[in-house]
């Protein structure tokens, strides 16, 4: 077994990639409104691959643009700053972390469920008059201390992936059984470090116990994301387990079996062009 402390994990992510910083920028302010924009499109602009990866998604299907946009600026302008920055979220964190590090990690694998956690987050949101965009975000970045560990530790997250496996257990059993901390820690440590807005944090904190006093109704909604895609079988993941659902986060959505029907296949129409585009 190999343990792992808290000044381990503390030291691995100082270590990780770091964003863009125009990135680092727009994930520390999704909460305010006074940003100079225009600054903000003229950064990312100076990073064509980012740029590219972001115009793609902003003319995907999934927005439902009736124009072609062809620079940062329109981007915002017909689908608003907060789902452009958003967009601009994903195609940076997706691009971030090195792929093939730890044996039987699947990236792939993990990246599809990010992907689909985070549309269907924000086809929950908008049926609940909540922030779409804060909501995909979340549901994007939801399990993002699994990679903080594979990036740092392979070695020791290669011993949980198999003590998963031979105990067909869930994997916040697996890491706190081998390493003694878990992708949460991970992901709280990592939401510090990159310096995520409260609410963000919040979400990635508790989204595995959305019923705990003050974890927001944003944990919610990712962890009712989250159980939906696992249910769906959309990473295509081996030994797929569907965690242990909350029933208080289940009933706080207040949605009738038709609705839900209508979330999940607009979960799996959206996730296949935008995993497409993410994952090159």
């Amino acid at each position: 077994m190999s343990k792992l402390s808290l000044e381990q994990l503390a030291a691995s992510v100082q270590d990780l990639p770091s964003l863009p910083a125009v990135v680092m920028e727009l994930l520390s302010s999704i909460e305010q409104d006074n940003i100079d924009i225009s600054v903000l499109a003229k950064k990312v602009s100076y990073d064509q691959a980012l740029t590219a990866k972001t115009l793609r998604l902003a003319n995907s299907s999934s927005f439902g643009l009736q124009v072609k946009v062809a620079t940062i600026q329109q981007a915002i302008t017909f689908l608003g700053f907060q789902t452009t920055r958003n967009l601009i979220t994903a195609a940076a964190v997706t691009g971030c972390f090195p792929n093939g590090l730890c044996p039987g990690f699947n990236d792939k694998a993990f990246w599809r469920h990010s992907i689909a956690t985070a549309v269907c987050a924000r086809s929950l949101a908008r049926r609940l008059r909540f922030n779409q965009d804060v909501a995909f975000t979340a549901g994007l970045l939801h399990d993002i201390g699994r990679l903080v560990l594979v990036t740092g530790h392979p070695q020791a997250y290669g011993e949980a992936l198999a003590w998963r496996s031979a105990h067909d257990s869930e994997w916040l059993d697996a890491e706190r059984t081998v390493l003694g901390i878990d992708h949460v820690d991970a992901g709280v440590a990592l939401a510090e470090h990159w310096n995520f807005s409260d609410t963000m944090r919040q979400a990635i904190a508790y989204h595995h116990a959305p019923e705990t006093p003050g974890a927001g109704f944003l944990a919610a909604i990712v962890h009712v994301a989250n159980a939906v895609v696992h249910a769906l079988d959309l990473a295509g993941e081996e030994d797929e387990l569907v965690p242990a659902l909350s029933s208080v986060a289940w009933n706080a959505m207040g949605l009738n079996e038709d609705a839900y029907m209508d979330l999940f296949r607009e979960t799996e129409q959206q996730l296949e062009e935008m995993s497409a585009i993410l994952m090159t």
